[in-house]
């Protein structure tokens, strides 16, 4: 009978023990959309329409871009393009992702830069439409804009 009260006491403290847990446990972010479609205009390294993904976790966030209608002008190694992307912040202002990262690409590919990091605040609101993103490739910086405001709407972040 002791054995049973033992096994019991212990099996509730772990019952309890796992629920606290759970109550502290920290929870993940999340932005919504996940992912919007914009149009990029980049002067004569052409444009088109462009896909940002976005992820979160606290206040780390990171948003890749990825297009078949904006073209490498030459071939790239992989982790060569330093990319700044500048979003417009519902209410004023502006947060930038920046990064060296991309897949490598031969002249011609489609273009992918990303996850570039960023730091966002808890119900910041963010578009590309009024940002810009900048690409350095060998020297040379290819700024593409926004005409219009993403769709399906700006990210908000947790």
């Amino acid at each position: 009978m002791r054995g049973t009260r033992t096994a019991t006491g212990a099996a509730l403290v772990a019952g309890a023990l796992a629920v606290t847990g759970l109550a502290f446990a920290p929870t993940a972010a999340a932005v919504t959309p996940q992912s919007a479609t914009i149009t990029a205009s980049c002067g004569i390294f052409g444009g088109g329409a462009a896909t940002l993904t976005a992820t979160q976790s606290g206040t780390s966030a990171a948003i890749t871009l990825t297009s078949t209608a904006i073209k490498a002008p030459v071939a790239v190694a992989q982790d060569s393009i330093t990319s700044t992307l500048t979003m417009a912040k519902a209410g004023g202002g502006s947060t930038v992702f920046s990064g060296k990262k991309n897949p490598a690409m031969p002249s011609g590919a489609a273009v992918t830069v990303g996850p570039l990091s960023g730091t966002v605040a808890s119900g910041d609101s963010l578009d590309a439409y009024g940002g810009s993103l900048k690409m350095v490739i060998f020297g040379v910086t290819v700024t593409c804009t926004t005409p219009v405001k993403q769709s399906p709407g700006p990210f908000v972040f947790d």
